[in-house]
């Protein structure tokens, strides 16, 4: 199994950015797919998931403002980030995991991870 994240830079506030998953190896519409970050000296947080279902969560403090998606038959998962600030500066990182009724929030219930993309939001 592989996940390959893209799509991150370095965008001013206010400004936006679409981070791309590709996933191979994998049944990817029985699998529910999330996006976390990490940013310096800080723990690994959710962003957003989506299940296979297509019912999607979010962190509240992305509400409004991210936009997760997913296109099974290109096997990716998309993160429209709009209204970026500079505390959404961190590594984001895709994440694949199948289960029924689990947390998708946490990480530790994830099986697969992706490589990462630097997000930096400049002030």
């Amino acid at each position: 199994v592989q996940l390959q994240a893209s799509g991150g830079g370095l965008v001013q506030a206010g400004g936006s950015l679409r981070l791309s998953c590709a996933a191979s190896g994998l049944t990817f519409s029985s699998y529910h797919m999330g996006w976390f970050r990490q940013a310096p000296g800080k723990e690994r947080e959710f962003v957003a998931a989506v299940l296979w279902s297509d019912n999607a969560y979010y962190t509240d403090s992305v509400k409004g403002r991210f936009t997760i998606s997913r296109d099974n038959a290109k096997n990716t998962v998309y993160l429209q980030m709009n209204s970026l600030k500079p505390e959404d500066t961190a590594v984001y990182y895709c994440a694949a995991r199948r289960g029924i009724g689990v947390d998708v929030r946490k990480a530790a219930g994830y099986g697969y991870w992706g490589q990462g993309t630097q997000v930096t939001v400049s002030s």
